[in-house]
């Protein structure tokens, strides 16, 4: 029987198959590729609706204040606006990489979850020291 194709994963190779040929291969390797293009695309796409209104603002701002130009009024504007929607769109596309670059797929979080060992179980165990020592020093004192 073949085997069943996990989420992510091309039908035919298992990632063991995959990870004996490629060992550097990780099964969230393909999500996070995908991913990280998926927020790069939204960024870029945020950062041009904002960079294009700010142009707008700005260069109209602009043309009003100084005059267009030798060039005139259309081509002064579309200057404006197509500069800062592609500044506003490359600094968001980026942002945005780096601020989604550090997560994990779901599953793989949660498989992170129950394999490593929590911070809870060592705030526990701290307090639970803590109410034994100031138990001892109430005892302590109250036998004064």
């Amino acid at each position: 029987m073949p085997p069943v194709p996990q989420h992510g994963q091309p039908a035919g190779l298992t990632v063991w198959q995959k990870s004996a040929r490629n060992p550097v291969f990780s099964s969230s390797m393909m999500f996070t590729d995908w991913a990280n293009f998926s927020e790069v695309r939204m960024g870029a796409a945020m950062g041009a609706g904002v960079g294009l209104t700010m142009g707008f603002l700005f260069g109209s701002f602009s043309i009003l204040r100084g005059g267009a130009g030798p060039r005139g009024v259309l081509p002064t504007l579309s200057q404006y606006m197509l500069g800062s929607a592609a500044t506003f769109s490359f600094f968001l596309a980026i942002g945005s990489v780096i601020r989604n670059d550090g997560q994990l797929p779901p599953h793989l979080e949660a498989a992170r979850m129950q394999l490593t060992s929590p911070v809870m179980r060592s705030r526990v165990e701290g307090l639970s020291s803590m109410r034994l020592q100031w138990a001892l020093e109430k005892q302590r004192r109250s036998s004064q």
